[in-house]
């Protein structure tokens, strides 16, 4: 009888830390987003409006990720020369900000999102 005691209290112990590593593991991918991000350009950093364009979407983050863009607090990486591509594959901003898109067209509104200090 003692045997099976341990045996149980072993158990319930392990579904315990289990419980806590399952429940740290999902407060970790439901962090709060950025209210903004700061993408550094040398045409003028653009300051995304997180917030804004969560709002936008109703909180659908699958509207953009991970299709248009990874979703991770890692930096992007867009560099020069990746601009018009992802402009002609609707990628990235483009995939709402096209002529007739979702919203305004990038193509001559350089000024809108680049800002130069």
């Amino acid at each position: 009888m003692i045997r099976w005691k341990g045996i149980a209290w072993a158990a319930a112990l392990a579904l315990l830390l289990a419980g806590g590593f399952i429940s740290a593991v999902a407060q970790e991918s439901e962090k709060a987003p950025p209210e903004t991000i700061v993408f550094e350009s040398k045409m003028g950093n653009v300051t995304f409006q997180h917030a804004t364009h969560t709002e936008r979407e109703g909180g659908n983050c699958e509207s953009c990720h991970p299709g248009l863009f990874p979703q991770a607090r890692e930096p992007l990486g867009y560099k020069a020369g990746m601009h018009k591509p992802a402009e002609a594959a609707k990628k990235a901003c483009a995939g709402c900000h096209f002529a007739d898109g979702k919203s305004f067209e990038t193509k001559g509104n350089c000024k809108t999102c680049h800002v130069k200090d």
